[in-house]
């Protein structure tokens, strides 16, 4: 089994801090968004495939100097080829079946299972599909007789949406569905491929745990408070001197004696922040300063970012090397 993991977008909505960085790179709980997406894969995964567009130098880097547990390589792609296109463009020898996986989803789900219903079933493809009160942001999929989808509708309108079932970014698909996007262009996989191949089998797979889809600033943090809920952040513990309560996860060398956290916060390495503030709520990532007494809430710090002595912060993305 292969995984294929697609890192497509240029994070328009989490910037200034993806100016800069991919927002797979921006760490959650401690650790990078794309690393807790991988976390799910089954153990018996043998190689992954990470289909990169915007800035694929810099997570190939990263990946190099931070080794996953399996065999990794990256596929760039030249120009922006969509889902299906990036399917297309790095999916050259996949195994069948192959896992598919959105890089920006923080879900609780056991991918094995999803396989196994998709073995049992001989079905093209087995998708999972989380429940949501807002449809519109998502493709959602009419469901029959043991979920199969029967119609998958692009970003309806409420009136218009045929279930509160969405595409979950998590699936697994035989090797031959990549026989059906076409070459050298970008494909909508949603739009142009799936409406063509649900009569061939594809199945849902509802998702009882939590999910989301960490594509804004406000979302990337209610994914953050997922992940620690989960039990799934790394090295917490508040910082040597502090105050406060956590969770917080903190890289061993923050400074911040004499200040104070609220929960669900994560220091990167080189942070500092000073006597008499409170951070809660934020990620603050590397070499990042908040001042003396100065207050910051449901925000993200970019790289080497500065909140002034005694400034609030309050929903707020900083860029890298940004003041506030």
């Amino acid at each position: 089994m292969k995984a294929l993991v697609l890192i497509g977008g240029f994070g328009t909505r989490l910037r200034p801090v993806t100016y800069t960085l991919p927002k797979q790179l921006i760490p959650l709980a401690g650790k990078p968004m794309l690393y807790h997406v991988l976390d799910l894969l089954p153990s018996d995964v043998e190689e992954v495939v990470l289909a990169t567009g915007y800035k694929s130098e810099m997570i190939d880097a990263f990946v190099r100097s931070h080794p996953l547990r399996w065999p990794t390589r990256t596929v760039p792609e030249a120009e922006p080829l969509l889902t299906g296109g990036g399917m297309k463009n790095a999916g050259s020898g996949m195994s069948d079946p192959f896992i598919l996986l959105n890089s920006d989803v923080i879900a609780r789900v056991d991918l094995t299972a999803v396989a196994a219903v998709q073995g049992r079933s001989g079905a093209l493809g087995v998708m999972t599909l989380a429940e949501v009160e807002d449809t519109r942001p998502y493709g959602v999929a009419a469901l029959g007789p043991d979920d199969r989808i029967l119609r998958f509708v692009e970003k309806p309108e409420p009136s218009e949406s045929p279930s509160r079932w969405i595409n979950a970014g998590l699936s697994v698909w035989r090797r031959s569905i990549l026989d059906r996007i076409p070459p050298g262009r970008p494909v909508s996989f949603e739009q142009e491929v799936l409406p063509g191949v649900l009569d061939e089998g594809v199945y849902g797979f509802k998702l009882s745990g939590y999910w989301d889809d960490a594509g804004t600033p406000e979302r990337i943090l209610r994914s953050q408070r997922l992940l620690f809920e989960d039990g799934r952040a790394t090295r917490t513990g508040l910082p040597p001197g502090s105050l406060g309560r956590g969770p917080v996860a903190a890289d061993e060398g923050v400074r911040a004696r004499g200040a104070s956290f609220g929960p669900y916060v994560t220091l990167a390495a080189g942070v500092s922040v000073g006597p008499g503030a409170h951070v809660e709520n934020s990620i603050v990532m590397e070499g990042a300063t908040v001042e003396d007494g100065a207050f910051v809430a449901g925000s993200v710090l970019g790289p080497r970012a500065r909140v002034h002595a005694g400034h609030r912060l309050t929903g707020q993305v900083i860029g890298e090397a940004g003041e506030a």
